[in-house]
């Protein structure tokens, strides 16, 4: 009784570590996403969240949206190495 207890109470942890972690991963996206219009770097760390939600989808078990966040990673690394190739580079001093 006692090992099926103990069982039972890990499992529950684990998942609510796991539910901590996507909430955790899905908040920084949604972060990134709101401050993506003042620097690049917001939009290298969307794709970072997008990775973050993607290994939370393939843990959680909905493999589907493991790989759509994959997909939303490929696209947003794309768009941020277009975004850091048009940024000029720093004007250097004068004196």
């Amino acid at each position: 009784m006692a090992l099926a207890l103990s069982r039972h109470s890990g499992h529950k942890v684990a998942n609510g570590l796991l539910s901590l972690f996507g909430l955790a991963a899905v908040s920084f996206t949604l972060l990134c996403y709101a401050k993506e219009a003042g620097t690049h770097w917001w939009t290298l760390g969307f794709a970072f969240g997008c990775v973050l939600g993607s290994i939370y989808g393939f843990l959680q078990g909905a493999w589907p949206f493991g790989v759509v966040e994959l997909i939303w990673t490929v696209v947003s690394f794309r768009r941020w190495l277009k975004l850091r190739q048009a940024v000029p580079p720093a004007a250097e001093p004068l004196a």
